[in-house]
C-alpha cells in the first residue's frame, strides 16, 4: 500500500492520499476501518476489492472467502460507511462486479459452501451478489429520497494478480505458468480493466443503477458502455432476500437516515 501511495504521489505530486488498513474478510477490520473515518463526508466509494478462483477457505467470521470477501465485506463497508456517503450531495457507489457474474445463479442453500465447494460457481454466485446488491442499493436510496448513486462495473479480462497472487500463489507452478501464459495472450493491461470503474465513477451524466462493461465480444473487452438490461439488475425479489440474508450475517443493517430533512426511512 505504502508503494502504491509513493507511486501515485510520484505522479501527482500536488495530491493529498493516505492508505489506511483494511482487510475485507475480517468484518472487525471493516468496522474498525469505519469507525476511524474521520473526514467529514465521503465523495466515492469504490468497492473494487476481491478475490477469484481460490481454493476453499473461510474468512475470519467463517464465511466462504469469495462470497464472504466480495459480497459480505462489500456490503458492510458499504453499509457502515453510509452516514458519510449520505453527507455528500452526489455521493456514488461503484460496485466491481465481472462479466463472469452472465452465467452465475444463486444457490440460496449453498451460498457459503455448506453442502459442496467448486471455485468457479462460489466466484460466479459473489460477483452476482455485487450486481444484485449495487441495484438493490440504488432502488433503497431512491425510496429515502438520498441522492446517492449506485453502479456496477464489469473489468473484462484483466491482467492483475488475482488470478496468482494472495492465495492462488500456493496452486503450484503448472498452475502459475497456464495462467500467467493465458494472461498475457488474452488479458488486457490493468488500466484497460480500470476503465469501466473510472467511468462509473466520473461521467457526470450517468444514472444511477446502472451496470457499466466492455462494449466488445462478451464483455470481455473494449470501451465502457451502461447496460440496463442485465437479468439481476430486474430481479428483485432475489435482490431484496440476498440484501436481508446479508444484513443478517454481516450484523450491519443499512438503517434509515435523513439528508437535510428530506429523508424518507428504507422498506
Amino acid at each position: 500500500g505504502r508503494a502504491a501511495l509513493d507511486r501515485l504521489l510520484a505522479a501527482a505530486p500536488g495530491a493529498r492520499a493516505e492508505v489506511r488498513r483494511l482487510d475485507l474478510g475480517d468484518l472487525a477490520s471493516i468496522r474498525a476501518f469505519a469507525d476511524g473515518w474521520d473526514h467529514d463526508r465521503l465523495d466515492l466509494l469504490v468497492n473494487n476489492a476481491g478475490v477469484a478462483m481460490v481454493p476453499f477457505a473461510r474468512t475470519a467470521d467463517g464465511f466462504e472467502s469469495q462470497f464472504g470477501i466480495n459480497h459480505l465485506g462489500t456490503f458492510a463497508l458499504t453499509g457502515l460507511l453510509l452516514p458519510h456517503l449520505a453527507a455528500s450531495p452526489g455521493a456514488r457507489v461503484v460496485t466491481v462486479s465481472s462479466e463472469g457474474q452472465r452465467f452465475a445463479r444463486l444457490d440460496f442453500d449453498n451460498l457459503d459452501a455448506e453442502r459442496g465447494f467448486r471455485t468457479t460457481v462460489a466466484y460466479g454466485q459473489s460477483k452476482r451478489a455485487n450486481l444484485y446488491f449495487a441495484t438493490e442499493l440504488q432502488r433503497r436510496a431512491d425510496a429515502a429520497g438520498l441522492p446517492l448513486r449506485s453502479m456496477a462495473v464489469a473489468p473484462g479480462l484483466t491482467r492483475t494478480n488475482v488470478l496468482t497472487g494472495g492465495a492462488n500463489s500456493r496452486r503450484g507452478r503448472l498452475y502459475r505458468t497456464l495462467i500467467r501464459s493465458l494472461m498475457r495472450l488474452a488479458f488486457r493491461p490493468t488500466p484497460e480493466g480500470a476503465k469501466t470503474s473510472l467511468y462509473a465513477a466520473t461521467v457526470a451524466d450517468l444514472p444511477g443503477g446502472s451496470y457499466v462493461v466492455p462494449d466488445g465480444p462478451f464483455q470481455l473487452r473494449g470501451e465502457p458502455v451502461p447496460r440496463h438490461g442485465e437479468r439481476a439488475q430486474l430481479d428483485t425479489g432475489t435482490a431484496r432476500r440476498l440484501w436481508d440474508l446479508s444484513e443478517k450475517l454481516t450484523g450491519v443493517p443499512f438503517l434509515p437516515w435523513d439528508h437535510g430533512g428530506a429523508g424518507r426511512p428504507l422498506p
